[in-house]
């Protein structure tokens, strides 16, 4: 398989003089940003690595961030994970239970409201 086209994702991290995250601006090539820099207060990135069959991950967040916004940003993650997994591998009863777990967290939370 050929490469066609490259896109590149920028991240730049503004630290403070204890090289703690202060600050995290972010650019992607025709991205929901036009390709602009947007700011962030919080950002996941893992990577499976190819040879070692390893995931690299990385998670960073700025001091504002604060913990109902933190509730929130893992919420609507967990819930993209579970229907990333489903699209990646047609497992329907997994990825459902996930959802499951993903409901829970949200009215843990507060971040959703409690059914009864």
């Amino acid at each position: 398989m050929s490469v066609e086209k490259t896109s590149e994702i920028k991240l730049k991290i503004g630290l403070n003089k204890d090289k703690m995250p202060v600050k995290i601006d972010w650019q992607a090539d025709g991205g929901a940003s036009g390709g602009k820099p947007s700011e962030a207060k919080a950002f996941l990135l893992a990577i499976f690595d190819k040879e070692s069959r390893d995931t690299l991950k990385m998670d960073l967040w700025t001091k504002d961030m604060q913990v109902n916004e933190m509730d929130r940003f893992f919420f609507q993650t967990l819930r993209g994970l579970a229907d990333t997994y489903f699209k990646a591998t047609q497992n329907q009863q997994l990825a459902t239970d996930m959802q499951k777990f993903v409901q829970y967290f949200g009215e843990q939370t507060e971040v959703l409201p409690k059914q009864k």
